[in-house]
């Protein structure tokens, strides 16, 4: 983006309560509430031949999610390009979308005795089907799911927020605060952006965008701009989130299990995989 204008960085912002409370608990609820729902609510409500309560929560999510994204741009003090913020919506809901269907199959096999802390192929009701292309076809529905889905779902979601993010200074330090309710809500924010970050699989694209947030910090410190209320409450929210991922790697360094369903250098286990095989498995 271009330099922050004169005019812009001096106006400062008021903290969007409202839009980071709805957004906050819409993400607890229609994300991280989803896939409880559909092991809470009876499957006799919701047959495994039809949409599950998580895929109505998942609707409601694509549809939600991107209005607020798109309210909270409108309240940014600076103006920013409009056809990125088009193609990132738009790309954001089309990503959620492939998530949906593949998150919905995936999460009804669950019923059928599916195993997330296992890959496709390792799965006891999957590995003996025949003909074996279907197990091709489950890898597919797979790829949806996990790789492309959350691609073009979370890449254009942090993109937006770090756009949202390069216009949170200002040049009085009178807005370098957070007020009572920001600071509450911090802990849901870094909590919830916890998951996402464990459970999506996304930690190199979340780290690059803390990252990418810290160094704009730094930079625009030396051109005297501060962070406003709004930028504050992103980053704490964000740094909060880092800390437990470490907690959380730290805490199952040495599962063998899941070490051998994440190998390599990131090794960050997903929380339904330590559900299924610590959780679950004990019931």
């Amino acid at each position: 983006h271009s330099s922050i204008k004169a005019e812009e960085a001096d106006h400062t912002a008021p903290f969007h309560l409202d839009l980071w409370f709805y957004f906050t608990l819409q993400n607890w609820i229609l994300d991280f509430g989803r896939p409880i729902a559909m092991l809470v609510f009876p499957l006799q409500w919701f047959p495994l031949n039809k949409p599950s309560v998580g895929d109505y929560f998942h609707m409601a999510y694509n549809v939600i999610t991107p209005f607020l994204l798109l309210k909270l741009i409108e309240r940014s003090p600076r103006t920013l390009p409009r056809s990125m913020v088009y193609i990132s919506i738009i790309t954001f809901i089309m990503g959620a979308s492939i998530h949906l269907v593949g998150d919905s199959v995936n999460h009804r096999l669950l019923f059928s005795g599916y195993q997330h802390h296992l890959s496709v192929r390792e799965n006891p009701i999957i590995k003996n089907l025949k003909p074996e292309t279907l197990i091709d076809s489950f890898e597919l529905l797979y790829y949806y799911d996990e790789y492309l889905g959350h691609c073009m779902w979370y890449i254009p979601f942090f993109l937006i927020l770090f756009m949202y993010f390069s216009g949170c200074f200002t040049a009085s330090k009178a807005g370098n605060s957070m007020p009572g309710p920001a600071l509450l809500l911090v802990a849901p924010s870094g909590l919830y952006y916890w998951y996402l970050v464990t459970e999506g699989q996304i930690f190199i694209l979340f780290i690059f965008t803390f990252f990418a947030m810290l160094a704009l910090v730094l930079h625009q410190k030396r051109r005297c701009l501060f962070l406003d209320s709004n930028g504050l409450f992103l980053f704490y929210s964000f740094t909060l989130t880092l800390s437990l991922v470490a907690l959380w790697v730290a805490w199952l360094w040495n599962d063998p299990v899941l070490r051998k369903k994440y190998p390599g250098v990131i090794y960050v286990p997903e929380p339904w995989a330590f559900y299924t095989l610590h959780v679950s498995s004990q019931h």
